[in-house]
């Protein structure tokens, strides 16, 4: 499913992100929320932002967001490095 957010072009001069970053950016802020609110898991949360574990795990830190692994957030990471 692909969702598509327009913004205005004075909101995108105030958040000072380049147009070639937004998309990256957004999805990484997006995944920070919902893993936040325990929408997400760790590994659904980065796998959305598309940053390694320990990119995630840095934005985390940056953010002042603390980290919550659980065993569902272990099992979804073995499956993933089975996938590699």
């Amino acid at each position: 499913m692909k969702v598509v957010v327009e913004f205005p072009e004075d909101v995108i001069k105030i958040l000072n992100i380049p147009k070639d970053e937004l998309s990256s950016e957004l999805k990484t802020q997006i995944a920070l929320f919902f893993y936040e609110k325990g929408k997400l898991s760790f590994g659904k949360a980065r796998e959305l932002a598309g940053l390694s574990v320990w990119e995630f795990m840095e934005k985390l830190k940056e953010n002042q967001i603390p980290l919550k692994y659980d065993v569902e957030d272990f099992k979804e990471d073995l499956e993933t490095v089975k996938k590699l």
